[in-house]
C-alpha cells in the first residue's frame, strides 16, 4: 500500500501544478482572475467548496492524529495542503503514517 500512496501523493501533485501551469502560461501571474474562477458559476463554487471543506477537514484530522503519535511534522502536511491541495497532502500523510506503523510492527519470523 505504502507505495501506492507514494504514487498517488506524486500523481497529486503533477495533475493539478500541470493545470497551474497551463494557466499561467496562458494568462501569466493574474491573481484577480486565478482567485475568481473557481467561483466562477455554482457549478464551480460547488467544486471549489467541497474542495476546501476536504482540506479543513483533512487537517483537522492529521493534526489531531500526529498529535496522538506524538509527531511534530504537521506543518508539512499544512505546506501541501495549501500550495497544492488535498490531493497531495493526504496520500503523503497516508504513505508516512503506514510506514510508520510498518516500523513499529516486528517482523514475522518463521
Amino acid at each position: 500500500m505504502r507505495r501506492l500512496y507514494l504514487f498517488l501523493a506524486f500523481v497529486g501533485f503533477a495533475v493539478p501544478t500541470y493545470f497551474l501551469g497551463a494557466f499561467l502560461r496562458e494568462h501569466g501571474l493574474d491573481l484577480p482572475l486565478l482567485l475568481s474562477l473557481p467561483f466562477a458559476n455554482k457549478a464551480a463554487t460547488f467544486f471549489t467548496s467541497d474542495l476546501i471543506l476536504t482540506a479543513i477537514i483533512f487537517l483537522v484530522y492529521a493534526f489531531r492524529d500526529l498529535q496522538r503519535r506524538r509527531q511534530r511534522n504537521w506543518w508539512m502536511y499544512l505546506l501541501a495542503t495549501l500550495l497544492v491541495g488535498p490531493s497531495l497532502s493526504l496520500p503523503l500523510f497516508l504513505y508516512l503514517r503506514e510506514r510508520q506503523v510498518e516500523m513499529q510492527i516486528p517482523e514475522e519470523s518463521e
